[in-house]
């Protein structure tokens, strides 16, 4: 399983992931909550429950950076992407809780 996402999704660190984020589409696959507690700063939230209802929102001819909180539910939302023929995965390297830039919250 482990091994399998590290072939279909890179995983990037902060400054990587800073650098190429704001011209590709970022998605916080987050519940809402979470989204709404504190999320980067462009991040659209679609929550990987919802993902593949929603998938279309996501264009394929696009890069696609992925966060969650840790790592576990990008990775799940990466395999969806791939199935559907996603290839430009990109996903923050420990997640949100690691991520030290800018970010929104909803009040």
């Amino acid at each position: 399983m482990f091994i399998y996402q590290r072939k279909i999704l890179t995983t990037l660190t902060e400054e990587e992931f800073r650098a190429g984020y704001r011209k590709a589409q970022l998605i916080d696959v987050r519940e809402p909550k979470e989204y709404e507690g504190g999320h980067i700063l462009g991040a659209r939230n679609i929550p990987l429950s919802q993902m593949k209802m929603r998938i279309r929102e996501v264009r394929p001819d696009q890069p696609v950076y992925i966060y969650c909180q840790n790592t576990m539910r990008s990775g799940r939302a990466a395999q969806m992407l791939k199935r559907k023929g996603y290839t430009q995965l990109y996903q923050l390297k420990g997640g949100f809780k690691q991520w030290g830039g800018k970010i929104r919250t909803k009040n």
